[in-house]
């Protein structure tokens, strides 16, 4: 995912800074030290609280969607304000007995013996959330680490001003103000808090804004989650059923206006249906928004000006023919819903992660040729393939690595609470959602359980021949 602001790893005190944010977090501490987050009652009570907060407040978030991004409403409520409220009602369902302790068989070495695993709280966590998805993206983290009984600092993103404002006064509103803690501020602020030492760290954002976060996190042993992006790519083979290939390639592409970190970045269709898939795509933008996209209400905005500039510097420089849109508009933030075909290779659009609402779409000679580009470039955070044979898929599957994919379709594989989502390699590190979420935040303590009787002295010294015996036989 694309920012402008990065933090960086010198810490930059001020009123709000290092011995504000240090205080800030000695007292989540105390609190996590004392057990005040540890009750399951206490979790559940919270949980509750946040589903409260987005049902009493929807209109007043979906307002600042709109402010902040231009969301349509369905968008703002199915992507961020819905989606938002499955995840917290699966935790809420499940996250009792993902606390419970975990039976573990013990080998005959250790007999008599029980094991348990005993998740716990890992005591503060910092979640610094981006601003394409500033509801989801910072309460869902929010909700696992509460139902794993953890306090939590959370960084709502400067760059959608309106939904920070927002969160930041009705969290405290909601959520015991002695576990959560919300800050807002830009580069200083996020500075300073990482140089706080926490005990997890939970970032989604830019890749180059993650090794910021990751290298300011090693100063203290920290652990970290990186959700972070890259360019996802859409293999489309012959075989694929073009009508629905285009549908869900556009509906996936510009979904929030193309700002959404696992939105299709780049098209591979095989040469013989390539023509043909870009024809249906722009038919395909007819039929979403109209003849002018700029006056539907169901296509959103660039976040600011610094990203619009970005992104027609990446439409300017693409060398690449425009098959539909390309119309821009700066004092509206407004870039249409584009597809270019045949860009340069080495032209920007096709090595940086666009994060907007342009998609090249490639001719390739074969699937194989669109793995061998796969493959050559860094592990995406999402891969697509379209095809009519599952053998093709599994195939492309097989011989690449992604965070996430879908089969026939665009950025589904985040909705299940059930599938992890996270990235690999540059696309990120760790995952969360469902139980891994909440096992994200804890830490799962090895616990072994012996009687007091019997106490054999067979590995005690000294070590005698047939001790030895017996010990190679268990063993």
């Amino acid at each position: 995912m694309t920012d402008t602001a990065e933090p960086t790893t010198e810490t930059r005190a001020s009123s709000t800074g290092s011995g504000a944010y240090a205080e800030l977090v000695a007292g989540l501490r105390d609190a996590n030290n004392r057990g005040h987050t540890r009750p399951l009652a206490w979790r559940r009570t919270q949980l509750e609280a946040i589903l409260t907060m987005l049902d009493e407040n929807e209109g007043e978030l979906v307002r600042a969607l709109k402010e902040d991004l231009g969301r349509p409403a369905m968008e703002a409520f199915t992507a961020d304000i819905g989606g938002t409220r499955t995840e917290v009602k699966h935790i809420l369902k499940h996250f009792e007995s993902w606390a419970t302790p975990r039976k573990v068989s013990m080998p005959l070495t250790v007999q008599p013996a029980k094991g348990r695993i005993i998740p716990e709280p890992l005591g503060v966590a910092l979640i610094i959330s981006p601003w394409n998805y500033p509801i989801y993206l910072l309460v869902n983290p929010i909700a696992a680490a509460i139902a794993a009984g953890n306090c939590v600092v959370a960084k709502p993103s400067e760059l959608s001003p309106a939904c920070s404002a927002v969160l930041a006064r009705l969290i405290p509103k909601y959520l015991d103000d002695q576990a959560v803690s919300v800050v807002e501020g830009g580069v200083r602020e996020t500075t300073a808090l990482l140089a706080q030492r926490f005990d997890h760290i939970f970032f989604t954002g830019s890749t180059n804004v993650g090794r910021i976060v990751m290298q300011a996190a090693a100063k203290h042993l920290t652990p970290v989650t990186l959700e972070l992006g890259g360019k996802s790519p859409a293999i489309v083979a012959a075989d694929a059923d073009l009508d629905v290939a285009a549908r869900r390639i556009m509906f996936g592409k510009f979904l929030n206006a193309g700002q959404t970190c696992i939105a299709p970045d780049y098209v591979l269709a095989e040469a013989s249906v390539r023509d043909k898939l870009v024809d249906k795509m722009e038919a395909t933008l007819v039929e979403f928004y109209g003849d002018d996209p700029k006056h539907t209400s169901d296509f959103g905005r660039v976040v600011n000006e610094a990203h619009w500039k970005r992104l027609k510097g990446l439409l300017d420089t693409s060398e690449a023919t425009v098959a539909v849109g390309g119309q821009t508009d700066e004092e509206d933030r407004y870039i249409a819903p584009t597809v270019l075909v045949d860009p340069a290779p080495e032209s920007a659009i096709m090595q940086e992660e666009i994060f907007g609402p342009l998609l090249p779409v490639l001719s390739v000679e074969s699937v194989d040729e669109a793995v061998s580009i796969v493959t050559g470039r860094p592990k995406p955070l999402a891969l697509y393939v379209f095809s009519g044979s599952s053998a093709t898929a599994a195939d492309v599957l097989e011989r690449t690595s992604s965070g996430g994919a879908c089969v026939n379709h665009c950025v589904m594989h985040i909705v299940p609470s059930e599938l992890p989502f996270g990235g690999v390699g540059p696309s990120g590190i760790g995952a969360y959602h469902g139980k891994l979420g909440f096992d994200t935040f804890s830490h799962l303590k090895s616990v072994l359980y012996k009687p007091q009787k019997p106490d054999p002295k067979l590995m005690y010294p000294p070590y005698t021949a047939l001790k030895g015996k017996i010990v190679r036989k268990a063993m």
